[in-house]
């Protein structure tokens, strides 16, 4: 297989490039002028391997007359034309369930993070303050009521480390899940104003794309969080950023962003914010799980077996 032609679209995991490199014809993208590069290597390029940053889009498909597989080094697709690999009969696969438990560790340490103040506990701390006096009291966690958006694979994980908190749970997705104990509401504004937290935690699509807006921050109110470990463009973020600054929201916990990395300058300075570089997956085992997904799918699609986790 060392002469097949992958395109990896960006900077993403050392071992992953590593693992690639030993078995294929890596391109690495980002080192090249990308006009130029599609000019002269479009007929060599047999699989692509994005992430929740650089996927494939439309052009770039219509690009590499000879792609069979786009690889994702992600969960989300967001940014894969799924349309048009469908038509072009290229096949897509992603890397679902090994990256759930730490987004869901993450969300709840996001949770514990903005309303017992952390952050700002630590940096309080450091700065010699403790010395001349306590820190303000904060908000408790245990027992708050959690409404949850989206209750796939991350959600129900997310949902399960609430409830050891005591908290009641609560849920909105396309349609109500018939084997599901939770309350369900049929939108999310009702959700939003029948909690004190909410959690975005469903893919990215045309419909969830800025699903968090002015009237859902308003219902969700002064003393609710938000916490957003899903994508960043679910929020309308000039929305989100108003609510705080003006204390029409209580709080967040923001793993990701609606133009990464570039982050609102408003938020840096509100102590009832926590930002966090889009780290839900990123421990050392969860992802060297991923590129052996991203391996795994590679290898099975080149020697015609299974894939492991075929999307389209």
């Amino acid at each position: 297989m060392e002469a097949i032609g992958v395109l990896m679209m960006c900077p993403m995991s050392p071992y992953l490039e590593q693992q690639l490199d030993k078995r294929f014809n890596l391109f690495r993208f980002w080192n090249f002028p990308q006009k130029e590069f599609l000019k002269e290597n479009s007929n060599s390029i047999r699989a692509i391997v994005g992430n929740a940053t650089a996927g494939a889009d439309a052009e770039l498909i219509d690009s590499l007359p000879s792609l069979e597989i786009v690889a994702s080094y992600s969960v989300g697709l967001d940014k894969v034309d799924l349309v048009k690999c469908k038509d072009k009969g290229i096949r897509v696969t992603n890397t679902p369930d090994v990256l759930t438990e730490d987004v869901a560790d993450l969300a709840i340490g996001l949770i514990l993070a903005t309303l017992r103040r952390l952050c700002e506990s630590d940096r309080y701390v450091r700065s010699g303050l403790w010395k001349r006096g306590d820190f303000k009291l904060t908000t408790k966690f245990s027992g708050k009521s959690v409404g949850i958006i989206g209750l796939g694979r991350i959600g129900s994980a997310i949902a399960k480390r609430a409830e050891a908190f005591g908290c009641p749970i609560s849920y909105y997705s396309r349609s109500e899940k018939p084997d599901s104990k939770y309350k369900y509401y049929p939108n999310v504004i009702d959700l939003a104003s029948n909690c004190h937290i909410l959690i975005v935690a469903c893919p990215l699509t045309n419909e969830t794309r800025h699903i968090i807006n002015r009237e859902v921050i308003d219902a969700l109110g002064p003393k609710g969080v938000l916490i957003n470990i899903g994508r960043g463009p679910h929020v309308d973020e000039p929305e989100l950023v108003s609510a705080l600054v003006e204390g029409r929201l209580g709080g967040a916990g923001l793993d990701v962003f609606e133009h990464e990395p570039e982050v609102p300058e408003q938020l840096f300075g509100l102590d009832n914010v926590v930002l966090l570089p889009h780290v839900g997956s990123g421990t050392v085992e969860t992802r060297n799980a991923m590129a052996d997904l991203v391996i795994g799918n590679l290898e099975a699609h080149f020697l015609n077996k299974p894939l492991l986790t075929l999307v389209v």
